[in-house]
């Protein structure tokens, strides 16, 4: 098998003195182990004391609280009223969370296959609600699938740690990493075989690009690697199974604009027509390589990130700029190189990007022919994964961005000069 498919990340090359020598290569890379769980094990949710942000995940707002995934354990809840000096609340310990969306006073969590709900409307007394049990059969945390087997009420998940190693090659020869590169293909195989406008008075929360988990006039809408999972909220604080709806494999982001869904999977941009939202109908799919992409919208033009570095596998990196004004027939205007981009936001004339381990790039994206020379700023020296720009707030403009290296907010008043008020580290470092 080729080194490729393998290894994630070069580190360093070094040793190599010639064709007949000893090559040295040290690298670091993705190790995936399996574990499984009872149901027992994962149903446990419960609030406990704030704790540091170790591996952080996505990032959600609604009214001045922040709440940030720590992958796979739950989500931190802290009170970012002041930007300059966000206060740890709580934890919510949720097993097997990366999701999170909130209506009114409730919040939504995916934890490995069920869906909880949360009245989170007394942050000292946070309560689960309700419990749908068993609503979700698979899904996808850092490039590491789980299942669930109903029937022996067992979850098959994968670890990831990061392995570091020296391998000595005839420097001709490629090299599979000695201490192992988990990667179950029967096991992958056998799960996939088969900004809201409501018309109501609730309020809702705001996501980030990588979100999979998206809200829309009396609905909750989930997505998996290969379906849309519909809740009825119409009472927020007791979801109901509503429609699912089958969509090819690969399904990656969801993100809601007006009456439509965008939808990002590795292999194009889905849209969907969300005028009767309890069906949403596909009207169109924008194709491009094999590679992972979120979504953002505003007005007729919809931007897409692509990043190799994945389970996706592929080799591009760079931003499509797409025309919408034709739901039914989107057209590419232009794609712009880019280093490694992972999640995005718009606050038009504004667009952010994050560039992985390359930082944040801001953008004017007024002319959508020339964003490459419209690069206002690129903030480097943090991992940047996913952002979410709130427009004014208390007479300044805040900026969301989440990375493996910690939470950080600016203020983008003057994008040509980001001003950084606040960052949350995380306890240790980490990567991608």
């Amino acid at each position: 098998m080729k080194l490729s498919v393998y290894l994630l990340f070069m580190v360093s090359l070094s040793g190599m003195t010639g064709c007949t020598d000893t090559c040295k290569e040290t690298r670091t890379f993705r190790r995936y182990s399996p574990v499984s769980f009872t149901t027992a094990q994962v149903r446990q949710a419960r609030v406990e004391s704030g704790r540091p942000l170790i591996k952080p995940g996505k990032i959600y707002t609604k009214d001045g609280y922040l709440f940030i995934n720590e992958l796979k354990e739950g989500i931190h809840i802290i009170d970012n009223r002041n930007p300059t000096a966000p206060k740890t609340v709580a934890f919510l310990r949720i097993p097997g969370n990366g999701d999170i969306a909130i209506r009114d006073n409730v919040l939504y969590a995916d934890s490995y296959m069920d869906l909880l709900a949360f009245d989170i409307s007394n942050l000292s007394n946070i309560r689960v609600v309700k419990r749908v049990e068993a609503v979700f059969q698979n899904g996808i945390f850092e490039g590491a699938y789980w299942a669930y087997n109903a029937q022996s009420g067992i979850i098959s998940d994968q670890t990831v740690d990061y392995v570091t190693e020296t391998v000595e090659t005839d420097c001709e020869e490629d090299v599979t990493p000695r201490n192992g590169w988990f990667w179950n293909r029967g096991f992958v195989t056998s799960q996939f075989a088969s900004a809201d406008v409501s018309q109501t008075n609730t309020t809702n929360g705001v996501a980030g690009s990588m979100a999979r988990f998206a809200l829309y006039d009396k609905y909750l809408y989930t997505i998996n690697s290969a379906e849309m999972q519909l809740f009825d909220i119409k009472n927020p604080a007791n979801p109901e199974v509503g429609n699912k709806i089958q969509m090819g494999w690969g399904i990656e982001t969801i993100f809601p604009y007006k009456d439509k869904l965008f939808i990002g999977s590795q292999t194009g941009m889905y849209i969907y027509d969300n005028v009767n939202p309890e069906k949403p109908v596909q009207l169109s799919v924008f194709q491009h390589a094999r590679v992972c992409d979120p979504v953002v919208v505003h007005d007729n033009t919809a931007y897409v990130t692509l990043r190799s570095g994945t389970v996706c596998q592929g080799f591009t990196n760079q931003l499509d700029v797409i025309d919408i004004t034709s739901l039914t027939s989107p057209r590419l205007l232009r794609s712009f190189p880019m280093k490694n981009p992972h999640g995005l936001g718009v606050d038009f004339p504004n667009l952010f990007v994050c560039e992985g381990a390359y930082g944040l790039k801001s953008f004017d994206a007024r002319d959508p022919q020339n964003i490459d020379r419209n690069l206002l700023q690129h903030l480097e020296g943090m991992n940047a994964y996913d952002v979410i720009p709130l427009g004014t707030v208390n007479a300044t403009k805040v900026l969301l961005m989440i990375g493996k290296d910690g939470f950080y907010q600016y203020d983008y008043q003057n994008p040509r000069q980001l001003r950084l008020l606040s960052k949350i580290p995380v306890s240790r470092p980490t990567y991608y």
